[in-house]
């Protein structure tokens, strides 16, 4: 096995969960790094103000991100921007698989959030894998000199038409807003030929035959049109614990969330959860950070076999 890929603990995500976890396991000497799909991708990131977070003045989601990403990488965890699509538990070390290659580890922090969502336009559940996607960088390929539709108005929806475009013949962008939070004097990639905006739509249903061949689309007015694409990234986003890359190797809890014990630790050793993408109530950027922290805490723990932890819970599977 390459040394090179293989770490004390594996975080995935990287909002103020899997940051907090990256600062207390890094700074605990332990060989760490953050596997995040995109910093812009996370509920706090959608955050003009936050006011409430012990300790700073009024600060934007991202500010705060930034913060703690910085620090973490600071006290030594590697941060890498990539999509992981896949685990497995059964082995040791445990794996992360991603677009870019295989990650090993003695331990796995979950800390993905809740902004998934289930298929709710007419179509989506349908074409998906045959046309319809959720991650441009996993499916762009397929679209060289074809036509493609960006459904979302956040950045992340932003970069993955900007990868798509490097491909497709054409971008469309289907923004549900009457404009974008970006204008084209900072975002580069709005100059881009082959990329056009349509603002004021909102996505009503994908059609085709075997295969995606357009999008139904309104605008304000309710006027209906028909938009011939051969393909559609949907970047909407819900409440939805994010959980698709677990698929069948873990077990989920019937609301779709990961079940954890006070020490964060799920039913399989070694691996734990935090933030949003866990069973509680109550979710605020503090305590996301406070069950990061434990989270790591709680991997220390375990990778150095100290007493503390509590092991009864785990043979209680959802």
């Amino acid at each position: 096995m390459n040394e090179e890929f293989l770490y004390d603990v594996i975080i995935i995500g990287g909002g103020p969960a899997g940051l907090s976890a990256a600062i207390y396991a890094s700074r605990a000497k332990l060989k760490t790094i953050i596997l995040d799909k995109s910093p812009f991708s996370g509920a706090l990131a959608y955050t003009n103000r936050i006011e409430n977070y012990p300790g700073l003045k009024p600060i934007s989601g991202i500010e705060l991100l930034n913060i703690l990403r910085k620090q973490a990488i600071n006290f030594g965890a590697e941060y890498f921007e990539i999509q992981v699509v896949g685990v497995d538990f059964k082995v040791e070390p445990k794996k992360i698989f991603t677009l870019s290659g295989t990650y090993n580890a003695k331990a796995v922090i979950i800390a993905t959030g809740s902004m998934g969502r289930k298929p709710t336009i007419k179509g989506e559940e349908e074409f998906l894998g045959k046309g319809v996607s959720y991650c441009a960088s996993c499916d762009a390929t397929f679209f060289g000199g074809k036509t493609a539709a960006i459904v979302g108005s956040s950045m992340e929806a932003l970069e993955e038409a900007d990868a798509v475009s490097k491909y497709a013949r054409k971008v469309f962008i289907v923004c549900p807003q009457k404009e974008l939070p970006f204008s084209k004097e900072n975002q580069p990639v709005l100059q881009n030929e082959k990329i056009e905006v349509l603002t004021g739509r909102s996505l009503n249903a994908i059609f085709g035959d075997d295969v995606v061949k357009g999008i139904t689309i309104t605008d304000s007015s309710n006027n209906v049109t028909n938009l011939n694409v051969d393909g559609v990234f949907i970047y909407l986003h819900g409440t939805k614990p994010i959980t698709d890359f677990l698929a069948d190797a873990f077990n989920i809890a019937e609301d779709g969330c990961i079940e954890v014990d006070r020490e964060m630790q799920t039913y399989i050793d070694g691996v734990f959860a935090a933030g949003d993408v866990i069973c509680k109530r109550v979710r605020q950027a503090v305590i996301s950070a406070s069950e990061g922290s434990i989270a790591a805490l709680s991997a220390e723990r375990y990778l150095y076999h100290k007493k503390g932890m509590l092991v009864d819970w785990k043979s209680k599977k959802p």
